[in-house]
């Protein structure tokens, strides 16, 4: 796999985005070739990264567009867009479908709102292990799954899984009892609606206009994968850290996707480069993510956070009340639904 920074040329930055980086596009070309590139968007709301530091899923896009720009003899070319800074976060998945955008490394459950199905990427204690997440790609659920959304217009081409953490700017969240009276930033519907039935109250938002709602005091607790954990900075706002390695209760599918009528209109040629490259991406997602949910333990502890890990049984406390609360409420929506849970809970953690 090619690691030449020098195919990566960084234009002017436009505009400082969350957490300090610059927002300006990577634009991705093979020199050296005698055609014109096909240059294609890819777009995502996590802050930029630097070589081999920094954010794991920008690094992942990078590699990505650079190998299936080496393997496509510069016939492709990618500008990469961090930090929400081509287009707002929650617009993403809507101008994919539309084939409005090309690309996006994408929280898979943010969609739900449009296409409901979605919210089983976020669908708490479902998923409790990597594996358990990546066999999906496999199994009758993640084939249910691809063709529903290629059914939307958008298409997989990286399996990405996180496991995900939770910052508390003074209370710890652990067990379902700590939530009662805290303001929690769950991440999904459903996880909204295991939080609430242990008496929380919840705020709806992307993970990158976490740091503001918990530096103003509208959320005291945040949940979300330790990558985003660490990129957004929040060890500078919490004293408490309870951490996904090991055990979690909270898996987020975050895919690369392609629009389909992006897709649809290339070569074949170059739409075997394309999966081929996104089939091999998912080993380094994989890493990173566990990576950073070592990671971040480090990042918290360094700025005085106190550390916490889940076992067993709090998980298991958890996935009690998503098992009577969300999991009902998700297969109740529709017969679509339904069968992607069933078809869900068929693959062994």
């Amino acid at each position: 796999m090619s690691n030449d920074h020098s195919l990566i040329h960084r234009p002017v930055s436009r505009r400082l985005v969350l957490a300090g980086a610059l927002a300006a596009p990577a634009v991705l070309r093979f020199t050296g070739t005698a055609h014109a590139a096909t240059t294609l968007k890819i777009s995502h709301q996590f802050p930029s990264s630097s070589g081999e530091e920094g954010d794991f899923r920008d690094r992942l896009v990078r590699r990505f567009a650079a190998e299936v720009t080496k393997r496509t003899n510069g016939e492709l070319a990618f500008e990469v867009y961090p930090g929400s800074s081509l287009m707002k976060t929650n617009a993403q998945f809507s101008a994919l479908r539309k084939g409005a955008l090309d690309l996006s490394l994408y929280p898979i459950s943010y969609a739900g709102g449009e296409a409901p199905e979605c919210n089983i990427g976020l669908m708490p204690g479902l998923v409790v292990s990597y594996d358990q997440g990546l066999a999906w790609r496999t199994k009758p659920v993640g084939q249910a799954f691809s063709e529903y959304l290629e059914g939307k217009g958008v298409k997989i081409l990286t399996w990405v899984w996180q496991a995900g953490g939770v910052a508390s700017r003074e209370k710890p969240l652990i067990a379902p009892e700590d939530a009662k009276g805290m303001k929690i930033r769950g991440g999904s519907r459903e996880m909204d609606m295991v939080l609430q039935a242990a008496g929380a109250a919840v705020l709806s938002l992307p993970s990158n206009e976490l740091y503001v709602a918990m530096q103003t005091g509208a959320c005291d607790a945040g949940i979300t994968s330790s990558t985003s954990l660490i990129s957004f900075r929040l060890e500078e706002l919490a004293k408490q850290l309870t951490t996904g390695r090991g055990k979690s209760y909270w898996f987020m599918l975050e895919p690369l996707l392609i629009s389909k009528a992006v897709f649809d209109k290339l070569p074949k040629a170059q739409q075997d480069v394309m999966t081929a490259v996104g089939l091999e991406m998912e080993a380094f997602g994989k890493a990173g993510a566990m990576a950073d949910d070592t990671k971040v333990a480090e990042v918290f502890a360094k700025a005085g956070a106190k550390i916490h890990d889940l076992d067993a049984a709090t998980v298991e406390k958890w996935r009690a009340i998503a098992r009577d609360t969300a999991w009902k409420d998700y297969s109740a929506k529709s017969a679509g639904c339904a069968n992607l849970m069933k078809l869900a809970q068929e693959v062994p953690a």
